[in-house]
């Protein structure tokens, strides 16, 4: 009988990992995967995080990359509500203490527990805003790096995008930025000029474009992209209203779902496409999942 160590299963899962990123998950061409915010809803290990109902749930959806967004493999952070400003305090001085102070090895378990079921983590969704420190804004490279994230995606604003500048420069890695729908409040990422200002700071700006919230400020994702698709690294696909309209089950919103997916498979661009479900659907997060990807997977036949 032969005897396979930890270290060497772990090599063989890592190695395993990369042939599927080489044969990745892909329809007409186009790179597809899920925003495991999606699976916001689903419990944790007791204890624990949401890295084994990520990877079930991904599995039961046929997906096999992700961008894990950060707050499922961080400690619960537990409302605000009814707590005293010192009882706030202490939560975000603990859970910054935790990112400083975690081991690397316990991202790399996590990248681990993923590669075993053959999923991968393209990107790490974590935000960085004011009260980070920069301790924290730095440890977010190190820990995207021990995910095997290739890039970071972040919903944070312009005057922290300023801080971060200097640690991508160092650590060598993109951090594109996601916008939402805010388009009063020149400090947020909503508008194409303040995707702009982003990429001025640093050549690793790039652009996480959420197809919902953009049309949901009234542009346009299809002509955006038409424009600026070499600076896009991937697109949230959701389904929004018009006018800071709400989120709909795909097909029912104003955002273009099908002619963005058309372009992206008609121009051959190597921007991935992701899955976020928002909309509060009648299933369980699972099933809306696995709703939306037919609806992507259709708009690409």
């Amino acid at each position: 009988m032969v005897i396979i160590t930890r270290r060497e299963f772990g090599l063989m899962a890592l190695a395993s990992l990369a042939w599927r990123r080489a044969h990745a998950q892909t329809v007409a061409g186009v790179r597809l995967g899920v925003q495991t915010y999606s699976f916001r809803d689903l419990p944790r290990t007791p204890g624990g995080d949401a890295t084994a109902a990520m990877i079930a749930a991904m599995k039961a959806c046929g997906i096999t990359e992700c961008e894990l967004w950060a707050p499922q493999i961080e400690p619960v952070q537990q409302g605000g509500r009814g707590r005293t400003p010192e009882e706030v305090q202490k939560a975000r001085e603990e859970l910054r203490a935790w990112r400083v102070k975690t081991p690397l090895d316990h991202f790399r378990n996590i990248r681990q527990a993923f590669a075993m079921d053959g999923l991968s983590i393209y990107a790490y969704n974590y935000s960085p805003n004011d009260g980070f420190s920069d301790e924290e804004i730095d440890r977010g490279f190190e820990i995207a790096r021990a995910l095997g994230a290739e890039i970071i995606t972040a919903s944070t604003n312009l005057v922290t995008a300023k801080r971060m500048a200097p640690f991508m420069e160092r650590h060598k890695m993109v951090v594109a930025v996601h916008n939402h729908s805010n388009v009063k409040d020149p400090n947020e990422f909503a508008t194409p000029a303040s995707f702009a200002a982003a990429m001025a700071l640093s050549k690793y700006f790039k652009i996480n474009l959420d197809i919902g919230h953009f049309t949901a400020a009234n542009f346009d994702p299809v002509a955006y992209l038409r424009e600026h698709h070499a600076s896009v690294t991937n697109l949230h696909i959701k389904d929004r209203k018009r006018d800071q309209g709400d989120n709909t089950p795909w097909g029912m919103g104003d955002t273009p779902i099908r002619e963005v997916m058309a372009l992206v498979k008609r121009e051959k661009w190597p921007i991935r496409a992701y899955v976020e479900y928002e909309y509060r659907g009648e299933s369980g997060a699972v099933d809306e999942v696995k709703e939306c990807w037919a609806y992507m997977t259709r708009a690409l036949a």
